[in-house]
């Protein structure tokens, strides 16, 4: 298993985007912040927009729902990007697995990390907030079915460029394969969380993700 970081994951923003995510920023630290200081049940759009001077209407142009802000960008994500999911798919037996996995998670589980405070921000929120917690459980459920259907399709493309003629995969043992891989990339993006969260070090989501990824190739 390689060290490389995917550069899809450390390519530079350009302007308009370093705009619409300084933007989105501040509307998800106006909406934190008004939460923390007095419950998110009272804090209104209007609220929200004028602590982040912005108009409601551009409000709903980044998030649909208070709620929504309070999440994160990383919550509206409904399925992965579609060249991200062809390069897993296609990268063929000879590529371990879990390094598309790897991949994967740096460019879904990064963002949500990138900025230290704000991530810390909405830890503080979401504590109280039993309902949002729900939520985001419930996204990362459906991130983890995603995440198995994909890793099964992989698997079952490998099996078939490597069968014997007449040969046909074992479906069931390939569909039990692909949720277990997928349950232990899940773990080991947790496991990086915790340390990114946690560590007084100055290292960097992709560079612990790295290392949780490895770590896994030594107990395996």
């Amino acid at each position: 298993m390689t060290d490389t970081i995917n550069p899809v994951a450390a390519a530079e923003p350009g302007l308009r985007e370093r705009k619409r995510k300084a933007t989105s920023r501040a509307i998800q630290f106006a909406v934190l912040e008004l939460s923390r200081d007095k419950g998110l049940e009272n804090v209104t759009v209007d609220d929200i927009s004028r602590r982040a001077d912005i108009s409601p209407r551009t409000f709903f142009n980044y998030f649909d729902s208070k709620e929504s802000a309070v999440l994160g960008e990383s919550h509206l994500a409904s399925s992965l990007p579609d060249d991200l999911v062809e390069a897993f798919l296609s990268a063929g037996p000879e590529t371990p697995v879990l390094d598309g996995l790897r991949d994967i998670m740096l460019v879904v589980a990064v963002p949500d990390t990138d900025d230290f405070e704000l991530h810390q921000l909405r830890k503080e929120v979401i504590h109280h907030s039993p309902h949002l917690l729900i939520q985001r459980i419930s996204r990362m459920r459906v991130f983890e079915t995603e995440l198995t259907a994909l890793v099964e399709k992989r698997m079952t493309a490998d099996a078939l460029a490597t069968a014997r003629p007449n040969e046909t995969p074992d479906q069931a043992t390939l569909r039990d394969r692909a949720s277990l891989t997928a349950l232990v990339a899940m773990a080991a993006m947790r496991h990086s969380w915790g340390c990114w969260a946690e560590s007084a070090e100055s290292l960097s989501m992709p560079v612990l993700l790295t290392r949780s990824f490895r770590e896994l190739r030594t107990l395996i």
